[in-house]
């Protein structure tokens, strides 16, 4: 069984790979809808929104490799650390749940991540301001994909309604994550190399307030609870992922099709 990898802990490193684990765990939980989606189009349409984002995730862990000093690569980063060495915020873990969930989640987490590759095309990183350009088309699509499906499911049946009432009500307690700063935050705004995630708050509230008035929703109140993913403190879904996600490498290191 192939060994675990450790990663040296710089404010540089944490950033990109809060970043790039958002991707890679975002597109792993899309692809379970494979083989699943309620439509034929929509089982396309998620299989490759979930390539889109092991895509994002690929440059942005293969310049996290390169900025390590080991000489890791995206894959040895994706598959081969320990849960605490992820640094994905925790929403991005939680089960498919059903499909007004996932368009839910979709929906917040593109727009987010929408906003962040908008402020990192002038990443003073050359590499990372390249990356963020072609994602940001992207992030755009999925974006637009998510809130079409919100406003049909919102403004749709008492069913379709009922159901993304709940998954707001589930996503809700996971949100300030998202734009919670910490020392990492703060070292990436000073140096240029992207900004701080609180600065994301405001536009994201009137972008997500604008799709959500339309379907005739709202989100939930806050509460004082708070999630910890990207600090490596995950919920209990993180480990039953990872086992999925890293079975392969982890007994046959090296393998090659």
């Amino acid at each position: 069984m192939q060994a675990s990898i450790q990663i040296p802990a710089t404010p540089e490193l944490d950033y990109l790979l809060r970043l790039g684990d958002t991707c890679l765990i975002s597109g792993q939980r899309l692809g379970e809808w494979c083989g699943h989606g309620p439509i034929l189009e929509e089982d396309i349409a998620l299989s490759n929104m979930a390539l889109d984002l092991i895509g994002q995730s690929r440059a942005l862990l293969t310049l996290a490799g390169q900025k390590s000093g080991k000489g890791f690569d995206e894959d040895q980063l994706a598959f081969l650390r320990d849960e605490g060495a992820y640094r994905n915020p925790t929403l991005a873990e939680l089960p498919r749940g059903d499909f007004a969930f996932t368009i839910l989640r979709n929906l917040v987490l593109s727009t987010w991540l929408k906003l962040i590759w908008e402020r990192l095309r002038d990443s003073r990183d050359a590499e990372l301001a390249a990356i963020a350009g072609k994602a940001l088309k992207e992030a755009r699509y999925h974006q637009q994909h998510a809130a079409d499906w919100a406003v049909r499911l919102g403004d749709g049946t008492e069913e379709s309604r009922r159901r993304c009432e709940a998954a707001l009500a589930q996503i809700a307690p996971y949100l300030p994550e998202l734009f919670e700063d910490d020392t990492v935050d703060a070292a990436a705004e000073a140096s240029g190399l992207g900004p701080a995630w609180s600065s994301l708050r405001e536009p994201w509230l009137a972008e997500m307030g604008e799709v959500l008035g339309e379907a005739g929703l709202a989100l939930p109140e806050s509460t004082k609870f708070r999630s910890t993913g990207k600090v490596g403190r995950h919920s209990e879904h993180m480990g039953y992922l990872l086992a999925e996600m890293q079975y392969l490498q982890r007994a046959y290191p090296g393998g090659a099709w």
